[in-house]
C-alpha cells in the first residue's frame, strides 16, 4: 500500500505543470527560457514598427535608403536614447533574451549576404573595364593607406594595448576602404543613374571594390581568430580551397541540377532546387564558421554560384527577400544599436576623432575616385558624382564593424565612432550626388533597354513608312506594367492596324442636320498605306526588395525575356508593326516622368494607356458593374454601393491617380483605353462618340476617323447640344480657369471657361472639324483611306436638357444592338466649354445608388465618368490632346 502511494506521488511530481498564461496572472513581457517566443515577438514588433516609421520619414523626406532607418532605429532602441528610460532595456531587451535574438539575426544576416552575392554580376566589370578598374583600384589603395594611418592614431588614443596593433590597423583600413555595394545599387536605381555612363562605371567599380573588401575582411578575421602564424596559414589555405570547391565543382553540379529539374528553363526553382539551395547556403556558413572565418562569408560565397540566366536568380530572391529584409535583418541592426552608445562620445577628443574619421573616409574615396574619373575622361560633374557614390558605406560597413566588435578588435567607444561615421557617409551620398550630377546634366547611354529612334531614315520617320496625311498618327507608345493590360493593348493596336490597301472608295453625303443621307461606291483608289511604329514601354516598380534592384541592373537582359514584353513583341511582329521595346525599373511615383522622357526622345505622337477587361455583363447592367469591378477595372472600383460591393478600392484609386499624372505631364496626346470584355458574338467593332466640342473632343473625332480606316470598324458620331433656358444655363456655367491644381488625392487638370475671344475660336475650330469630316471635298485632301472610313461613320446631331442622360441612352441602344463590341470614344475634358455637367453626373451616380467622389470625373472627364457609373458593358476610350497645344 505504501509502495502504491509512493508510486502515485512520484507520478504526480512528474506530471506536466499547468500551462501558465495571462489568465493565471503571468506577465507576457517577462522573459522565460522555456518559452522565449513571447518576449521575442514583443521585441520583433517594436523593432519592425520603429524601422517602418523611420523608413517612411527618411525615404519620403530625404530620399534615403532603408538601411539608414534600420541603423538609426537600432541606435534609438539602444542605450543612446530609449535605453536611458528606467527599466526599458531590462524589460524589452533583457540580457537573457539577447542570445536568441542574436541567433535569429545571424540567420537573417547569412541569408542577406547570400542575397548580396546574388546581386553581384561579374559581367558588370567587363563594361567600361579600363575606367572601372582604375576607379576601383584607386578607391581601394588610397583609402586603405589613409585608413591604416588613421588606425594608428585611433589605436593609441582609445584601444587597449592587449589588442594586436597590426590586426587593428588592418581592420580600420578595411572599414575605411570598403564600399557598400548593395546600398550603392539602391541609390543608383533610385536616382535613375543606371542608364548613364556614371552609373555603369560606378556599379562595376563597386563590384570589384566590394569583392576585394570582403576578401580583406575575411583575412583580418582569420588572422585574429588564429592562435599562431601556422594556424592562420591553415585557415587561409582552407578558405581558398573551399572557395575553389564552391566556384567550380559545386557550381557545375548545381547548374546541372537546375537544368535537369527544369528550374533554369522555367526561371523559377522547384521545391527540390530550393531545398538544395538553402542547404548550400547554411552548409557554407557552417564551414566558414568552423574554420575560423565568419559564417556570413559562407552565405556570400553561396550567392556567387547561383546562375542568373532566365531570371532564375531573381526568382530565388523573391522567395526569401521579404522574410529577410522585413523580419530578420532589422533584428541585426537593432543588435548593432544595442551595442552602440553615443553617450560615450562625451569629450572633445572623441568628437574630434569622429570628425576625423568622417573626413578621412569621405575624402579618401571622393578625391581618389573623382580624380581618377577626371583622368579617364569624365567631366567634373561626373567625376564628383562618381566620388560621392563610391564613398557610400551603409549596411556592409555595419556588418564589418559588428565583426570587429565580436572579434574584440573594437571596443564599445570605437564601435560607436565608426557606426556614427557610417550613418553620416551613407546619409550624405544621395544629396552630394544630386548636387554634382543633377538630371539636366546627365548623359544617358540610351533608354534603359533599347535605344529611342530619332530623326528620319530615308523617307520615314522613326524608321517607319511615312504617310502624306498629317491627321493620321503613326508613332505610338503603349505603356505596360501589368499582364492584365495586354488584352486592352492588343485590342486597340489591332484596331489601329489598317488593312485598307484593297479598299473600295466610298463617298458620303451629309444633309443639313448632319446625317449621312447616301453613300456611293467608286472604283478602287490608291491607299495611303502605312505601318504603325509602336513602342512598348514596360515599367516595373522599384521597391526596397532586392529582386527589384537586381531587375534594375539587368534591364537590358530582362527586356529580352520579360513575358509581357515577349507576348506584345510577338503580337507586333505578326501584325507587321514596327516594334521597339523598352524596360525600366523605377519607383511607382516616377512612372509619369519616365513616360514623358521617353515620348520626348522618341517623338511619339500618342501614348496609349491600356487597362484590363471587365466582367461578363450577361446578367444586366447592374450585375455588369459589379463584375467589371471584380475584374480589376481601375475606375469601376471607385464607385461603390453601400452594401453590394466590398472589393478593395485601393488599386483603383492609386491607378486613377497615376493616369491623372500622365494626363497632366505627358507632352503628347494621350489615350486611355478601358477594355470591358471580349467580343463574344463575333460582330464588328462599333465606335460611338458623343461630341461636345473643345480640343479633346476634336482629337477624339480625328482619332475615331483613323480607327475607322480599318474596314472592320464602323462608328456613330453625335454632336450633343444642350437645350437650356437662360436660368438653367446660368446654373451650369462654371467660372473656372484653366490651371493645374494639387488636390488632396493628387494633381488635377481643370479645363474651364476662357475669354469670349478664345471661346469663339474654339467654337470655330469645332465647326471646321465637323465640316472636315462631313464634307468629302475637304477631308484629308480626298485621302482614299479617310473617305473610305467616312463611309462607315454616321454623323448626327442631338439636343437635350440632360445631355449626359441622353448620351447614356444612346450608348445603351448601341450596346443592345451590337453587343459588347461597342467602344465609347470621349474627350477627357471640354477645354473652353461654357457649361459644366458636374450636377448631372452627381444625379446619375445617385440614381445608380453609388457613392462617388471627384476622382473618377477628374480622371475620365464627366462624360467618361457617366459611362462608367451607368455600368454599361461598352469599352471606353478617353483621349486628351497634349496640354501644351493651343485650342
Amino acid at each position: 500500500m505504501d509502495s502504491a502511494r509512493e508510486f502515485a506521488s512520484g507520478v504526480m511530481k512528474r506530471a506536466a505543470p499547468a500551462q501558465a498564461g495571462i489568465f493565471s496572472g503571468v506577465d507576457p513581457s517577462e522573459y522565460s527560457s522555456t518559452d522565449p517566443i513571447r518576449v521575442w515577438v514583443i521585441q520583433l514588433v517594436i523593432i519592425i514598427g520603429m524601422t517602418q516609421i523611420l523608413a517612411t520619414i527618411f525615404g519620403k523626406l530625404f530620399r534615403q535608403p532603408r538601411v539608414i532607418a534600420e541603423v538609426i532605429g537600432g541606435v534609438f532602441l539602444g542605450p543612446t536614447v530609449m535605453g536611458r528610460i528606467d527599466g526599458f532595456s531590462d524589460t524589452i531587451f533583457p540580457k537573457e533574451s539577447i542570445p536568441g535574438l542574436t541567433l535569429t539575426a545571424n540567420v537573417g544576416l547569412v541569408l542577406f549576404l547570400f542575397l548580396v552575392g546574388l546581386e553581384i554580376d561579374t559581367g558588370l566589370i567587363k563594361k567600361n573595364a579600363t575606367k572601372s578598374a582604375s576607379i576601383s583600384i584607386a578607391g581601394l589603395v588610397v583609402p586603405l593607406g589613409l585608413g591604416a594611418a588613421l588606425g594608428v592614431g585611433v589605436y593609441r588614443q582609445f584601444i587597449d594595448p592587449s589588442v594586436h596593433f597590426g590586426y587593428f590597423v588592418l581592420f580600420v583600413a578595411v572599414a575605411i576602404g570598403i564600399t557598400a555595394f548593395p546600398v550603392l545599387c539602391r541609390i543608383l536605381t533610385e536616382l535613375k543613374l543606371l542608364d548613364t555612363t556614371v552609373g555603369v562605371v560606378v556599379l562595376s567599380a563597386g563590384v570589384g571594390n566590394d569583392v576585394v573588401g570582403w576578401i580583406l575582411l575575411a583575412l583580418t578575421v582569420a588572422l585574429v581568430n588564429a592562435s599562431s602564424g601556422l594556424t592562420a596559414l591553415w585557415v587561409l589555405l582552407t578558405s581558398v580551397g573551399f572557395v575553389l570547391f564552391l566556384l567550380f565543382p559545386v557550381k557545375w553540379a548545381y547548374k546541372w541540377l537546375v537544368k535537369v529539374t527544369g528550374s533554369l528553363e522555367q526561371g523559377a526553382p522547384t521545391t527540390l532546387t530550393m531545398t538544395v539551395t538553402l542547404i548550400i547556403v547554411f552548409g557554407s556558413a557552417f564551414f566558414t564558421d568552423i574554420i575560423g572565418v565568419h559564417a556570413i562569408f559562407g552565405g556570400f560565397l553561396a550567392g556567387l554560384i547561383i546562375p542568373k540566366e532566365n531570371g532564375y536568380a531573381i526568382s530565388i530572391v523573391e522567395k526569401i527577400e521579404d522574410l529577410v529584409s522585413i523580419l530578420l535583418l532589422p533584428l541585426y541592426f537593432t543588435l548593432s544599436g544595442l551595442k552602440t552608445n553615443l553617450g560615450l562620445l562625451n569629450d572633445g577628443v572623441t568628437w574630434g576623432y569622429v570628425v576625423l574619421v568622417c573626413v578621412v573616409a569621405l575624402f579618401s574615396k571622393f578625391v581618389s575616385c573623382g580624380a581618377t574619373a577626371l583622368a579617364t575622361g569624365f567631366n567634373w560633374r561626373e567625376a564628383g558624382a562618381i566620388g560621392s557614390l563610391m564613398s557610400c558605406k551603409g549596411l556592409v560597413e555595419l556588418i564589418v564593424l559588428n565583426v570587429g566588435l565580436q572579434a574584440k578588435i573594437l571596443d564599445t567607444r570605437t564601435f560607436s565612432i565608426f557606426v556614427l561615421h557610417a550613418i553620416v557617409l551613407t546619409f550624405i551620398t544621395t544629396p552630394l550626388t544630386l548636387l554634382f550630377y543633377p538630371s539636366k546634366h546627365r548623359q544617358h547611354i540610351g533608354a534603359v533597354a533599347g535605344q529611342p529612334r530619332h530623326g528620319k531614315t530615308g523617307d520615314t520617320e522613326h524608321g517607319g513608312p511615312s504617310t502624306s496625311n498629317e491627321h493620321v498618327k503613326t508613332r505610338f507608345a503603349v505603356v505596360l506594367d501589368k499582364m492584365e493590360q495586354l488584352p486592352a493593348a492588343m485590342t486597340l493596336t489591332q484596331l489601329l492596324h489598317s488593312t485598307s490597301s484593297s479598299e473600295t472608295t466610298l463617298s458620303a453625303r451629309v444633309d443639313e442636320k448632319g446625317q449621312i443621307s447616301s453613300v456611293s461606291t467608286g472604283s478602287p483608289a490608291p491607299s495611303d498605306s502605312y505601318r504603325l511604329c509602336m513602342d512598348a514601354i514596360r515599367l516595373i516598380e522599384l521597391t526596397d526588395r532586392t529582386s527589384a534592384v537586381i531587375k534594375s541592373t539587368e534591364a537590358a537582359r530582362l527586356v529580352q525575356t520579360d513575358p509581357l514584353i515577349s507576348i506584345f513583341r510577338t503580337f507586333g511582329q505578326l501584325n507587321r508593326l514596327i516594334m521597339s521595346t523598352f524596360l525600366s525599373v523605377i519607383p511607382f511615383d516616377h512612372f509619369p516622368n519616365a513616360i514623358s522622357e521617353h515620348v520626348t526622345l522618341a517623338d511619339t505622337q500618342m501614348v496609349i494607356l491600356p487597362w484590363s477587361r471587365g466582367g461578363d455583363d450577361s446578367n444586366g447592367a447592374e450585375d455588369a458593374t459589379v463584375n467589371t469591378a471584380a475584374a480589376r477595372n481601375p475606375f469601376d472600383g471607385i464607385f461603390t454601393k453601400s452594401s453590394a460591393q466590398s472589393q478593395d478600392q485601393t488599386s483603383s484609386v492609386v491607378y486613377a491617380e497615376l493616369i491623372r499624372r500622365v494626363f497632366l505631364t505627358c507632352p503628347c496626346d494621350v489615350a486611355l483605353f478601358v477594355d470591358r470584355g471580349p467580343n463574344l458574338n463575333g460582330a464588328k467593332p462599333k465606335l460611338f462618340l458623343p461630341f461636345f466640342g473643345g480640343p479633346d473632343d476634336r482629337l477624339a473625332l480625328t482619332f475615331l476617323v483613323q480607327l475607322c480606316m480599318n474596314p472592320e470598324v464602323t462608328a456613330s458620331v453625335v454632336w450633343m447640344k444642350t437645350d437650356d433656358v437662360e436660368d438653367d444655363l446660368e446654373e451650369k456655367r462654371a467660372p473656372r480657369h484653366e490651371t493645374a491644381l494639387a488636390t488632396m488625392a493628387a494633381v488635377d487638370t481643370v479645363y474651364g471657361q476662357q475669354s469670349t475671344e478664345m471661346r469663339m475660336a474654339s467654337d470655330t475650330a469645332d465647326n471646321i472639324a465637323w465640316d472636315r469630316y462631313t464634307n468629302q471635298s475637304t477631308v484629308y485632301n480626298n485621302s482614299p483611306d479617310a473617305v473610305s472610313a467616312l463611309g462607315r461613320i454616321t454623323f448626327s446631331r442631338h439636343s437635350s436638357k440632360e445631355p449626359l442622360h441622353a448620351v447614356l441612352g444612346l450608348v445603351n441602344e448601341e450596346v443592345n444592338a451590337s453587343g459588347r463590341n461597342v467602344i465609347v470614344v470621349v474627350g477627357r475634358s471640354r477645354k473652353m466649354a461654357v457649361e459644366s455637367h458636374a450636377q448631372e453626373l452627381a444625379a446619375i451616380t445617385q440614381e445608380k445608388g453609388f457613392s462617388v467622389g471627384s476622382s473618377v470625373a477628374k480622371t475620365l472627364g464627366e462624360t467618361g465618368a457617366a459611362v462608367v457609373a451607368d455600368g454599361v458593358g461598352a469599352s471606353l476610350l478617353v483621349v486628351q490632346t497634349a496640354i501644351s497645344k493651343s485650342a
